[in-house]
Order: structure tokens, then sequence, then C-alpha cells
């Protein structure tokens, strides 16, 4: 599976931010601080709102 970045929409203030898809430590909102993502050990599982997958060309 590739990696990617996600913008996650956090479900407890609707913050908008970018979260990689395989995060190695837990990711939180940075205006009210609840958990985005958490590792796995592969991907992490995302606790927001996945609102776009974000691509390079």
């Amino acid at each position: 599976m590739a990696s990617s970045f996600y913008r996650v929409k956090c479900k407890d203030c609707n913050n908008e931010q970018i979260v990689f898809s395989r995060a190695s430590t837990v990711v939180r909102c940075q205006i009210c601080g609840s958990i985005l993502a958490e590792p796995t050990g592969g991907a992490a599982a995302i606790r927001g709102e996945v609102v776009e997958e974000l691509t390079h060309d």
C-alpha cells in the first residue's frame, strides 16, 4: 500500500489539517487537542473525517 497524506476534519471542532497515512505517533488537532490519527504499526487509524486524499503529480 502506498503512503499518502489526508486532509482530516476534526469531529469536535471542524478544524482541518494534513495527516500522514502511516503516522508513527498520535496526531492531535492543533486547535482542540482531539486525536485525529493513531499509529497501528502500519496504516494509521484515522479518527476524524477524511475530507480529501492529497496526491502529487
